[in-house]
């Protein structure tokens, strides 16, 4: 008979509980402040609702109207640097860390004494974000879910459930190497079985991080009870599932929730690593709206009486009367003066509508963003690079000039950067072993900067959002790598919702330094997960710039400018191109800059617009072309970066083009450059725009079928062919 012993987890997994004793040894100002905060929070949700009735609020309206205990018990007693972020349900979230700033050095808040103008103005300038106006903390761009006031240390809530995890990571990883302070994640029951809440749980766990991720256990994702899709409803037990001591409290009491954050703090800011706080609370109204769940069908009307019962604010009232803290004359008077600050922010904000009808509201006019800040703030104006020192390869003298490897000065160029800036944090898989990881594109980095290269889980997912949490806070400017380009959609959330979409998202001028360096790998026969160029989907997704050197000179100045721009930058290299000399030189301090393509060669018939490994199939291929072609290797891919200078000026030169590209016809990224083009310089094309492609189908294993998947030279001189029947030449 085999032996069996139980196995108990490395952390600590606690029931926190009070008792009266524990009410009575609170102290004053603490219960007090809470109160005043939960009843802030609730006062300012019914406020919202009233207006989401009246059809004011453009979008949902998720109130938080039932789990303030929870927000203001872990917020309360937060620092300034502390840092929080949150949910789509998270006016709570937001408000509770905003309070707790403004509360000042004590923490308290008198709740005898009026409320303060600077209470008043969160107030208005929240209520301002969610009904999408200029006032708002991003100028109406962020609305209900996406709240951030990063001077409170507020982060920003966030719309993808679990999105917002491994950023608050990211944040932690900051404050770990800079300070004392800690962050909070905020998320619900739906997002605790999430990837990217879970590859995070892992990831704080391994590099210790200051992190605590708090449930908000509040049993529904949208209608779907958390029984019905959790094998174990406790979500306390993630934690020590990945050896992270957590604790399990009411959430509907305010002070067990405080008590058990008070024990998370202390092992936070003491070094040991992250905590997990599952509060159990309970939403009074439906997902969305000024509705009870009840009234959609999935809970019943005894389920939500038994809930309000439990009322946080109505338990903290309470305690606070019997210990004779407050009479309830003076919780009237606080509640009535909330009430009335709520009801000033409404109306600062709306009026009478003189067109509706009796009683009918509209939002004040004048106080709507201007339409023309729609595309303001995508990406940087780039003005990071004023004062960097250009250089073109002509412009050197050809005794200076030597024939290197891509690879090496990849890792060469990564090496002077980190020496010179202490910044940069390089992470990936396997970057730190294998003598530079899987390609040595990394070799020499952990040697002399260990601790500023990190080898990652195989969690795309949450190692990229990290780096995000990392770029957006500034301290630190993070260069992850992806083993293969493919491996993009696995962390597409983090690239797309998040890294690329923040600084629009949030008003325009939250910098994201965020490099990603992304291996193309046709040919390597890796099959159809590991060979795409993504250049097509990054140039279609807002926010990102895309650098494509195809020569070890332009990988030094295309990756220096990316290190140096306050935007996300995608730099592509080809794994053909890693181990092909090229020209190079000594010096690896100069940039490209956007707005810089390369004239490979001039010609009169046909401009030819590639990148990548394609620059020299097309240019070979040009040798023996019925047509005159002028090749120009792009070097910057995405519509702010790309030279259309240099491209106009060849096309009403040549008044023909041909667009080459190495991959898959549906994704490339010549779909979007062709459709550009004809909408730019139309008049001076006298045939339609060729392209040279590979095949609809991902690359296969088979040897044969991989090359014939993907672009070679012949289908550029077949390009060149078509193109020159249809000019009759």
């Amino acid at each position: 008979m085999p032996s069996h012993e139980r196995l108990e987890p490395s952390a600590p997994w606690i029931r926190l509980t009070t008792t009266q004793q524990d009410w009575d040894a609170a102290d004053p100002g603490l219960l007090t402040t809470m109160l005043v905060q939960m009843q802030v929070i609730r006062s300012f949700e019914e406020a919202v609702l009233g207006l989401a009735g009246e059809g004011l609020v453009h979008g949902p309206a998720h109130s938080s109207i039932g789990q303030e205990g929870g927000a203001v018990g872990s917020a309360v007693a937060l620092r300034t640097g502390d840092a929080v972020n949150g949910t789509h349900r998270g006016h709570h979230q937001f408000l509770a860390k905003a309070l707790a700033h403004l509360a000042g050095p004590d923490g308290t808040m008198d709740p005898t004494a009026p409320l303060g103008a600077d209470v008043r103005e969160l107030l208005q300038r929240t209520l301002a974000e969610i009904l999408g106006l200029e006032s708002g903390f991003s100028h109406g761009r962020g609305g209900s879910m996406h709240l951030r006031w990063a001077e409170a240390g507020c982060l920003g809530t966030n719309a993808i459930v679990g999105g917002g995890v491994p950023l608050a990571a990211g944040h932690a990883f900051n404050q770990k190497r800079s300070g004392t302070d800690v962050s909070f994640t905020y998320f619900g029951d739906g997002a605790s079985n999430i990837g990217s809440t879970l590859e995070t749980l892992n990831l704080a766990a391994a590099w210790k991080l200051p992190l605590c991720f708090f449930v908000e256990n509040n049993l529904y994702a949208v209608s779907t009870f958390v029984e019905d899709v959790t094998g174990d409803p406790r979500l306390s037990g993630r934690g020590p599932g990945f050896g992270i001591p957590a604790w399990r409290v009411d959430g509907m009491d305010p002070l067990a929730v405080h008590l058990a954050t008070q024990e998370a703090t202390e092992r936070m800011r003491a070094g040991e690593g992250p905590t997990l706080i599952e509060a159990e609370v309970y939403r009074f109204f439906h997902q969305n709206g000024p509705f009870p769940g009840s009234a959609f069908g999935y809970r019943s009307k005894a389920e939500e009486k038994e809930w309000k019962g439990r009322d946080p604010i109505a338990l903290t009232d309470s305690h606070v009367q019997r210990r004779g803290l407050l009479s309830q004359e003076q919780i009237d008077a606080m509640v009535a003066e909330v009430t009335a600050a709520c009801a000033a922010a409404v109306d600062a904000l709306t009026e009478l509508d003189p067109e509706g009808e009796n009683g009918k509201r509209r939002i004040k006019p004048a106080l709507w963003p201007s339409t023309d800040f729609v595309d303001v703030g995508i990406r940087s104006d780039a003005s990071a690079l004023a004062g960097a020192r250009s250089l073109e390869l002509a412009d050197v003298p050809e005794a200076e000039v030597s024939q290197r490897r891509l690879v090496d000065v990849v890792a060469e160029v990564m090496h002077r950067r980190m020496e010179q800036d202490q910044r940069i944090v390089v992470m990936g898989e396997d970057v730190h072993r294998l003598k530079g990881g899987t390609n040595g594109a990394t070799r020499g980095l952990v040697e002399d900067f260990g601790d500023r290269v990190l080898g990652t889980p195989i969690a795309e997912n949450a190692f990229t959002g990290l780096a995000g949490g990392m770029a957006m806070d500034g301290r630190f400017r993070p260069v992850v790598e992806f083993m293969y380009a493919d491996f993009m959609w696995v962390a597409a959330d983090q690239l797309f919702n998040q890294v690329g979409k923040a600084r629009h998202m949030f008003g325009g001028d939250v910098d994201m330094p965020f490099v990603l360096r992304s291996k193309v790998a046709m040919g390597t026969g890796y099959g159809s997960q590991h060979s795409m160029d993504p250049a097509g989907v990054f140039a279609t997704q807002p926010g990102w710039r895309i650098a494509a050197p195809s020569t070890p000179f332009d990988y030094v100045g295309l990756m220096n400018a990316a290190l140096t721009l306050e935007d996300p930058v995608v730099v592509l290299e080809h794994v053909n191109l890693y181990g092909q000399q090229g020209p190079a030189v000594a010096d690896l301090d100069y940039v490209i800059e956007p707005g810089k393509a390369a004239v490979r060669r001039e010609g009169q018939d046909v401009t030819v617009l590639t990148y990548l490994d394609m620059v020299a199939p097309s240019l070979a291929a040009a040798e023996t072309a019925a047509l005159d072609a002028e090749v120009i290797d792009l070097r910057w891919l995405d519509r702010a970066s790309i030279d259309w200078d240099t491209i106009g000026a060849s096309i009403e030169k040549t008044n023909a083009v041909m667009i080459v590209e190495q991959g898959a016809r549906n994704a490339g990224y010549g779909a979007w450059l062709a459709d550009e083009l004809q909408r730019r310089f139309f008049d001076h094309l006298d045939a339609p725009i060729e392209r040279v492609t590979g095949a609809e189908a991902s690359p296969s294993i088979s040897q044969v079928l991989e090359s014939a998947a993907f672009a070679h030279q012949h289908d550029v001189e077949s390009g060149f062919a078509r193109l020159a029947a249809q000019l009759g030449r």
